[in-house]
């Protein structure tokens, strides 16, 4: 790009609407760590067993499959914003009803009414940040999606903290008598209805405007962000790039024409999709508080551990954000793979050291100190990596063409295995303890190792157009 046109670059107006998109990475970090802080009241209000607090607390992830399922081909239809506007009115139809929930029904509904939502906002906003980004910051700017996601958490793990430290118990009653775990969820409706507001004052994608032949909305997008001379030389770049096939986008652009079969940019985008689950991290994030008092913890701390976690996961986010469009994706994933799993290593042997007494686990010496170090280390290299960089490259990675179908069934790929891994956490607790538990994740890090040397390569020109189109192995364009 030109000095000339990229003066003429509004850079603000592009970082407050990639800003504005990522309201909706904070709410999917609330939604999904609110929860963390609740378990303790959802089971004396519904008098759940292990196997029912397990898919009370899974509910929501049944909703983000189906979300991020139909998110990419309603945003092919609907555009970008409008789906993110639908996906702010579950967010905020979801805290009103899973904090007034008073049957396990009506609390299971209202959770999958917010994952519909956390599962198109999961989607949606990295592919939206893509598509009106400059790529030479792009990554920088896709990433503070992960920052956002990050700190939803971190508001949501204090709030809960606060609340039930005020309450004197999560259980306990505050403002009109209602539990602190039901305030919890409420506390969620005012970014919620912040995210509502500010959707209606950012553009639709300009890439979707394209595709719908709205040219002239499409031009005055691209004027506002880059100026006249540069929205020119962008139109005719998506038009080219949209030139060879204008039928509308279905899951059947995932075969590729010539073999039949599935193409592998969108085998490695399910693989990124799923081991960034199976390594476990929403154990920490949902679980967290009954993780630390299973090993000894009070509520009052684990709660405050959390917190401690989410600031962490915050400050690994933005060295993220400073290394990813320096040193590129692939070093971070297999860093990070390489991190978590000897960081979930420790944790297996300090969890393998202890006893049970009467029914909670027991840590030796200094080994409840070891498990906490070892769990936090754990947390931070999973958000210098996996966190923030898996999003980055499903929202970019993928043919125009494909996009919307391809992000669909990765993305149903990623919360599937999410609720996989959280609706068993609490049975294999139960039925083979934390440290044969957290062996499983310890062995999904070390096969994501290999995956990432095998299949994930920084982006080439030379083999973009061919990875796109055929099969075989080859690099991953991001």
């Amino acid at each position: 790009m030109s000095q000339a046109l990229t003066e003429n670059e509004n850079t603000r107006l592009i970082v407050l609407i990639s800003v504005v998109a990522t309201i909706g990475g904070f709410l999917f970090g609330f939604d999904s760590g609110v929860i963390n802080g609740t378990v303790d009241g959802l089971q004396q209000a519904f008098g759940s067993s292990k196997a029912g607090l397990g898919f009370e607390v899974a509910s929501m992830l049944l909703g983000c499959a189906v979300g991020a399922f139909f998110a990419g081909r309603l945003a092919d239809r609907w555009g970008r914003r409008s789906v993110l506007i639908i996906s702010a009115a579950l967010f905020l139809l979801s805290a009103i009803g899973a904090g007034a929930a008073h049957s396990s029904l009506v609390f299971v509904a209202a959770r999958v009414l917010g994952g519909f939502a956390v599962g198109a906002a999961s989607v949606i906003s990295p592919a939206y940040i893509a598509e009106v980004a400059p790529a030479r910051y792009r990554g920088r700017l896709a990433t503070v999606q992960q920052i956002a996601i990050i700190s939803g958490l971190f508001a949501a793990f204090l709030s809960n903290y606060l609340l039930a430290r005020a309450a004197g118990a999560s259980t306990g009653a505050l403002w009109g008598g209602q539990s602190a775990w039901r305030w919890m969820f409420w506390m969620q409706a005012f970014p919620s209805l912040l995210f509502l507001v500010l959707l209606l004052t950012i553009p639709e994608s300009p890439r979707y405007l394209v595709v719908k032949r709205r040219k002239d909305e499409a031009m005055r997008v691209l004027t506002r962000l880059f100026g006249a001379g540069e929205a020119r030389v962008k139109l005719a770049e998506i038009d080219a790039s949209l030139s060879e096939d204008h039928h509308r986008p279905r899951l059947s652009d995932l075969k590729n024409k010539a073999t039949g079969r599935i193409r592998p940019i969108v085998w490695v985008g399910i693989g990124l999709a799923t081991f960034q689950q199976l390594v476990g991290i929403n154990v920490v994030f949902y679980y967290g508080a009954v993780l630390w008092q299973a090993v000894g913890f009070s509520e009052n701390d684990a709660l405050l551990i959390n917190v401690l976690s989410g600031a962490l996961s915050i400050g690994a986010c933005i060295v993220t954000v400073l290394l990813i469009d320096r040193i590129g994706r692939k070093p971070l994933l297999w860093v990070g793979s390489a991190g978590m799993a000897v960081s979930l290593a420790l944790v297996v042997w300090a969890f393998a050291s202890g006893s049970l007494v009467d029914g909670h686990l027991q840590l030796p010496g200094g080994m409840g100190t070891l498990a906490l170090v070892a769990a936090n280390l754990y947390v931070v290299f999973f958000n210098l990596s996996w966190g923030p960089v898996m999003w980055v490259m499903l929202g970019e990675m993928f043919p125009n063409q494909i996009r919307g179908s391809a992000l669909a069934v990765a993305g149903a790929a990623q919360w599937t295995s999410n609720f996989a891994i959280t609706v068993t956490f609490p049975i294999l607790l139960a039925a083979i303890g934390l440290a044969a538990t957290y062996g499983i994740y310890l062995a999904a890090a070390v096969i994501s190792v290999f995956f990432v040397l095998r299949y994930v390569h920084e982006p080439r020109a030379r083999n973009w157009n061919r990875w796109r189109a055929e099969p075989g192995p080859a690099p991953v364009p991001l």
